[in-house]
Order: structure tokens, then C-alpha cells, then sequence
């Protein structure tokens, strides 16, 4: 009997490029006595392992692929973290947007959320003091130009801090939306600071107009000695003088309360008497010289006395006695000495009215002070005779007291008690009005 032989068909993949299939190996059953053996099945893994045995070989050789990373998971966690940090910061700033009405209501429902914003008026405020007293030390008390370019400068820096501040929110909600943040900020000391910055301000710019007019008058007074020194005719040094004498003029006017009014009258005295030892303006008459001097001592000492009024009436009457003392000494120098006589009723006339304007003030306060105390004596008398229940009577005097008191003007010692007594005989007279 013949022997059959089995075996699989090879299968061709479809590539450009065909390369022979390799043979197939035939099973061969094995033989029985008396019949013929159908071939033994095979396994699905032992298909599975003949088809690839001849896929293989005929594929086209491929680099394999390296497995590749997953990043996947880090990049989520990555936006994962980007959002849980991100979401909260876009709140805060929300919160702390600077549109008006918007962060009282943050302040009123979740103030934890205006921290950023708080924190940063705190330490505009704290700049601001800071600031302020450097300006304040510098500016009251300078000693030099130096000392108030340094002041103006912490003024700039306190006013930019001031303007961080919006006083508005802050006074309308700060006591109750910062019970949580222990900050440095006070109403009443940020009212202060912020009048104190005005008052600074104002008196920095009266100490660098004060500066300007005294380096100007130096120059003006400087090119005329100058001149005077190059002149080579009388007219020129008469013209030379005439400026020269001007400028210590000017000098002169600076304000004595400013830093630079205390440097000219300090430079005036070595400035005057080096135009008289130059110039010669009281040659030959050292007499009309020293009156001059004494006269403007005893100006400056009867300027320096009328000071921060109100004074009681003695001190106006010493004022005056020293306005007196500067009039009596120019009114010495004999017209025969032109020059002299010319710059001494220029003084004159400056005397006279200031001494005419301390009258005015000893008049007044010795007016106040009559009136004062004939209303003090009316309401004692009122209050005594108050028993006879007379409302005609109480209403008259009421008035005569009210009339004294009115008379009391401002500026004069007794001027702020008698508002107080004012204000109370006034309440007191309508009160007696309306019964």
C-alpha cells in the first residue's frame, strides 16, 4: 500500500522584493500493520510557530522599536498642579483688583483674601513715617543747602507713599476687615502725617525760594564789585556802587526764618563793611556808621521780640520801646551827610511802620483785656442777682456780656477763653428766649 505523504502549503506575502520561501519538511506518519494512519493534529502554538518560521525569512529587516516612555502621567500631574496652584493666586489678585466698590465688598465677606493688598499699605504707611520724620529733621532744623535737597527728596518718597494710600476704603472699612493682620496703620496718625506732609512741603518751598533769592543777590552783589573794581571812570564806579549797595539791599530782604535768611545776615555784615572800606559810604563820618549799626540791633532785636503773638500788653510795650530806640539813633544822622542821611530814611520808613503796627496790637490787647474783665465781673453780678427769677432783667445783661465778649478781637491773650464764655451766654440767651 502506498505511503501518502503530508505537508502545508507555503504562503506568499506580497513585497516588492521576493525571496525564496524556505522547504518544507514533510511529517511522516507512522506506519501500522493493516491500515493507513491519518497525520496526528498539531497544537494551535505549534501552527502559530510554523507560520512565523516561514513569515520571518521574508520580511524586509525593520529596526525594532524601542519601547518609549509614558509621560503621560507626569504631564497631567503637571497641569494637575498647575491648576490647583494657579486657581487660588487668580482669586487672590482678583480680589485685590483696584476698582472702587470692589474691595470693600472682598473686605466685608472674605478679608483674608486682601492680605496682599493690606500688606502693602502697611508698608506704605510705614514709609511714610519713616519718611516723614527724616523730611521733618532735615527741613525744621537744616544745616545746610545739602540738608534740604536730602528733606526734598524724603518728601517726594512720603508723598508717593501717601498716594498708595486710599484713605477712602481705608477709613470706611479697615476696623473691621484686619481683625486678623496686626499692621502699624492709624487713622489718626495717617490724618497727622498727611497734614504734617503739607505743612513740610510749604515751608521746603518758602527755605528754596529763600535759597534762589540769596544766590541771586550774591551774584547781583559779587558782578558790581566787579564792576566797581574794573571801572575806570567815576560814572562807572558811581553805576558799579549804585548796584553794588542794591544788591546788599536785596540781601537784606531775604526772611530771616529760612536757613538762607540766617547765611545772608550772617554774609551781610562782612558784605557791608567791605562795600564801606571799598566804596567809602560813611568816609570820613565813623558817627553816621555806628548809628546805622545800632539801629539795626535794635530793629532786629524788636522784630525778634513781636514774635508768635499773642503777648500780653507789657511785651508789645517793649516791642515799641525798641522800635523807638532804632528810630531815635537814625533820626541823629544830619542831612549834611548825603549818603547817610539817604540809606537812614529808607530805614526810617520800615521802622516807623512796624513800630505803628505794634500800636495797633498793644491797643487791641488792652481793649480785649478791659472787655474780658468787665464781662467776667457782668456774669458774676448775673449770677448772683440770678434768684430774683427777673427775665428782662437776666436778658439785658446777657446782651451787654455778649457785646463785651464780641469785642474781644483774635490775636489778643485773652481772645480763646472769651469764645468759650461766648458761645455760653449766646446758648444761654436763647435758652432764656424760647421760655
Amino acid at each position: 500500500m502506498a505511503i501518502f505523504k503530508f505537508g502545508s502549503k507555503q504562503k506568499t506575502v506580497p513585497n516588492s522584493t521576493q525571496q525564496p520561501a524556505p522547504p518544507v519538511i514533510p511529517i511522516a506518519p507512522t506506519p501500522t500493520s493493516g491500515s493507513i494512519q491519518k497525520p496526528q493534529g498539531k497544537s494551535l502554538a505549534e501552527l502559530e510557530a510554523e507560520i512565523e518560521a516561514q513569515y520571518l525569512p521574508t520580511k524586509p529587516h525593520r529596526p525594532s522599536k524601542k519601547p518609549q516612555p509614558n509621560r503621560g502621567f507626569f504631564s497631567k500631574k503637571l497641569v494637575t498642579l498647575a491648576l490647583v496652584a494657579g486657581v487660588p493666586v487668580g482669586i487672590v489678585a482678583l480680589a485685590n483688583v483696584p476698582v472702587p466698590g470692589w474691595r470693600s465688598q472682598v473686605a466685608r465677606t472674605a478679608p483674608i483674601l486682601l492680605f496682599p493688598t493690606y500688606s502693602s499699605w502697611d508698608g506704605a504707611y510705614k514709609s511714610l513715617i519713616d519718611n516723614l520724620n527724616q523730611a521733618e529733621q532735615l527741613i525744621d532744623r537744616p544745616t545746610s543747602a545739602t540738608d534740604l535737597d536730602v528733606g526734598g527728596q524724603k518728601l517726594t518718597m512720603a508723598r508717593e507713599a501717601v498716594n498708595k494710600l486710599p484713605s477712602g476704603f481705608i477709613e470706611d472699612d479697615f476696623t473691621r476687615s484686619l481683625y486678623w493682620y496686626n499692621w502699624h496703620y492709624s487713622r489718626s496718625g495717617f490724618a497727622t502725617a498727611r497734614s504734617q506732609l503739607g505743612t513740610l512741603e510749604s515751608k521746603l518751598f518758602q527755605e528754596q525760594n529763600a535759597q534762589t533769592l540769596l544766590r541771586t543777590t550774591e551774584d547781583s552783589v559779587n558782578q558790581a564789585k566787579l564792576q566797581y573794581q574794573q571801572a575806570t571812570t567815576s560814572t562807572d564806579k558811581q553805576l558799579a556802587a549804585t548796584s553794588w549797595q542794591a544788591g546788599l539791599g536785596k540781601m537784606a530782604q531775604v526772611p530771616t526764618a529760612t536757613l538762607a535768611g540766617k547765611e545772608a545776615q550772617q554774609k551781610l555784615v562782612s558784605y557791608r563793611q567791605e562795600f564801606a572800606e571799598t566804596v567809602g559810604l560813611f568816609a570820613g563820618n565813623a558817627e553816621t556808621s555806628n548809628l546805622i549799626t545800632a539801629a539795626r540791633k535794635f530793629a532786629w532785636q524788636a522784630a525778634k521780640d513781636g514774635q508768635n503773638p499773642p503777648h500780653e500788653a507789657i511785651r508789645w510795650e517793649q516791642v515799641i520801646d525798641r522800635w523807638q530806640d532804632a528810630i531815635d539813633r537814625l533820626a541823629r544822622i544830619p542831612p549834611t551827610d548825603l549818603q547817610g542821611y539817604q540809606e537812614a530814611q529808607k530805614l526810617l520808613v520800615d521802622y516807623q511802620a512796624s513800630q505803628s503796627e505794634i500800636r495797633v496790637r498793644l491797643a487791641a490787647e488792652q481793649n480785649a483785656v478791659r472787655s474780658f474783665a468787665a464781662a467776667q465781673r457782668d456774669i458774676t453780678n448775673l449770677i448772683a442777682s440770678a434768684s430774683h427769677g427777673n427775665k428782662s432783667y437776666t436778658l439785658a445783661q446777657l446782651q451787654d456780656i455778649i457785646n463785651q465778649l464780641e469785642s474781644v478781637k483774635p490775636g489778643t491773650t485773652p481772645y480763646l477763653e472769651s469764645r468759650g464764655l461766648l458761645i455760653s451766654a449766646r446758648n444761654k440767651w436763647q435758652e432764656l428766649q424760647k421760655q
